[in-house]
């Protein structure tokens, strides 16, 4: 309905600008100018992502992880993404040849995690390659965080009414953009989820 009442409206002014100017350069600069208008939103809302809150408080969601469905919660007091034993023999990550050498606090107290790189996360048209990531022990962990190696590469996101609002770089193929890019975050509020904190 938006992008309808826009479009009206854009169509409205390059009449006016017909009325008005009469100057064809005048015209095609106008609908040049609607043409990136409606370009610009279009790509802006294609990476964007809309995540509800759940009943538990939660912001969880299905992301793809090398190309393999995963559930995932928001946890934007995790520096990293982590991933539990489970997922990551699920996706196929190679856990026989992983070292647990990194302390890790999480909701059920101090554990060791494992560092990998994944090829590939997205969450929905959101895409990041060659992520950071942790991989618990067996059994140490009940759900697949989503953290801040993820989050830190969008271009904004924040909590609008029950929403998680995430939204990468119009820009980007293949890529939501790099983490030297500048980060204009909506909101600092953070869900609450139990932190997950590398040494």
């Amino acid at each position: 309905m938006i992008r309808v009442l826009l479009i009206l409206i854009m169509l409205g002014a390059t009449a006016g600008a017909v009325v008005a100017y009469g100057d064809p350069e005048q015209i095609a600069r106008a609908g040049d100018s609607i043409s990136h208008m409606l370009r610009n939103r279009t790509l802006s809302t294609a990476h964007a992502v809309q995540i509800p809150r759940s009943q538990g408080g939660e912001y969880a969601l299905r992301a793809k992880i090398n190309g393999v469905a995963a559930p995932m919660v928001i946890d934007t007091g995790a520096t990293s993404v982590v991933l539990t034993w489970e997922t990551a023999k699920a996706i196929g990550l190679p856990i026989e040849m992983l070292e647990y050498n990194v302390d890790l606090e999480t909701a059920g107290g101090h554990t060791k995690a494992a560092r990998l790189t994944l090829d590939r996360l997205a969450v929905g048209k959101l895409v990041e390659k060659s992520v950071p990531a942790l991989v618990v022990p067996r059994g140490q962990m009940k759900t697949n965080l989503l953290g801040m190696s993820f989050l830190d590469r969008l271009e904004s996101w924040g909590v609008r009414a029950d929403k998680l609002m995430l939204n990468g770089y119009p820009e980007t193929t293949g890529s939501i953009g790099s983490s030297s890019q500048k980060r204009d975050r909506a909101s600092g509020q953070r869900p609450a989820r139990p932190s997950a904190r590398d040494g």
